[in-house]
């Protein structure tokens, strides 16, 4: 298909391609967005608080660490697999920099690059157990749940809970720091023509090789539709504090592993190894060394996430990462529509899942209603993800049968 062949195709063809894939079982991130847009809807009515400006600021900002956390699990999902314990490694990760920059007194700086290469270490651990011994990933990361737990503790010791100083700038980062409207605005229009330039030269690519692909007009449309939609987000929550910084840091890694998934071989390497390993690894795929890299990018988020928890609490204690925050990132990445049978999901699952858990989260409280209740449409939200996607596949599997 030509460039010209693209331009004429215009909105209608776009759309037509799209309800055709939804048809054929590529829901995409569509039962989402209408979950999401079901549960605001249902939270506001019973409440006018939920929707304004103010809570919605504080909602952004509980999604970073466990949406960090939940973007580990979305990686390893993409394989086939589970890691069941990311709280714990979040928590050791907490002790970590809190003995560390609080009771020896290292630099601020030393003693998170500590805390998170001790994470990133626990995945090559999983790792080498996985491919060298063939132990289940389940068996090895609940073991890990416990055993971490256990360090954790320890590296705690008599104190239980260590705070972190009001004035450093890790915990100033995580509670005060936040964008200046205009700042704001320039980081919607910047991410939004990065965007459009992107999908510009997909589509001249795919063109160049007479591939299908989405037409100038549809792509003006897509990221002229999407600029409106993220300005008028950006303006709402500047009626508050604005955007969170760390929350932004928890956009560009989503981002970030995007882009690493879709846009390089390793990221290829990663979707063929979770739709089938032994094909992987007749292609010639380092399949050991994907699950190495996988489990270690794991930790290090759940690290990261550990790391956010500390600084938004400004303390660490024998608490974090403890009861139902591995659940809670497990959940996300499902909810938002990465695949518990490897192979498919994205990055994105990680953001828009980690908004749902924590919208339940935020409405029920304000609500004044007991954490059963949150725990239990919790689950019942987890159970529809799944169900979904078990039959999107039945869905795909029946078209391309046909």
């Amino acid at each position: 298909m030509s460039i010209d062949d693209l331009e004429r195709e215009g909105v209608g063809g776009t759309a037509a391609r799209v309800w055709a894939r939804v048809r054929g079982g590529d829901l995409g991130p569509l039962p989402v967005i209408l979950g999401l847009a079901v549960i605001w809807t249902v939270f506001q009515i019973l409440n006018p608080v939920f929707l304004s400006s103010r809570n919605l600021v504080d909602l952004t900002m509980q999604c970073a660490a466990i949406g960090t956390m939940a973007l580990g699990i979305v990686l390893v999902l993409l394989l086939g697999e589970i890691d069941l314990s990311v709280g714990s490694v979040s928590g050791l990760a907490a002790a970590i920099l809190a003995v560390s920059f609080v009771q020896l007194q290292w630099p601020l700086v030393l003693a998170i690059v500590a805390a998170l290469v001790a994470g990133c270490l626990v995945g090559v651990l999983y790792g080498i157990l996985c491919t060298r011994l063939g132990l289940p990933s389940f068996v090895i990361t609940l073991a890990g749940l416990l055993g971490f737990l256990g360090l954790q503790l320890w590296v705690l010791g008599d104190a239980g809970s260590i705070n972190l100083p009001f004035d450093s700038w890790l915990v100033q980062f995580a509670q005060h720091l936040f964008l200046p409207p205009w700042a704001a605005y320039l980081v919607v229009a910047a991410g939004m023509a990065a965007y459009a330039w992107s999908l510009v030269r997909r589509a001249r690519r795919r063109a160049a090789a007479n591939l299908d692909s989405q037409s100038y007009r549809s792509i003006a449309l897509r990221t002229g539709l999407l600029l409106v939609l993220l300005l008028i987000a950006a303006w709402y929550l500047n009626q508050s504090r604005g955007v969170g910084v760390m929350f932004l840091v928890f956009l560009l890694l989503v981002v970030l592993a995007h882009l690493a998934l879709t846009r390089t071989r390793w990221g290829r390497a990663v979707y063929a190894v979770g739709g089938s390993v032994e094909a992987a690894r007749r292609a010639g795929i380092r399949v050991d060394r994907i699950y190495l890299s996988v489990f270690a990018l794991c930790s290090t988020l759940a690290a990261c996430g550990g790391i956010f928890a500390a600084a938004r609490l400004a303390a660490a204690n024998q608490s974090s990462g403890a009861g139902d925050t591995h659940l809670n990132a497990i959940a996300a990445a499902v909810i938002g529509g990465a695949s518990l049978f490897g192979g498919r999901g994205t990055a994105f699952a990680a953001l828009l899942g980690v908004i749902v858990i924590q919208s339940i989260s935020s409405g029920l409280t304000l609500l004044n209603l007991d954490s059963a209740i949150q725990f239990m449409v919790t689950g019942v939200v987890l159970v529809l993800a799944v169900t979904v996607d078990s039959l999107s596949r039945r869905s795909r599997a029946a078209s391309g049968r046909a």
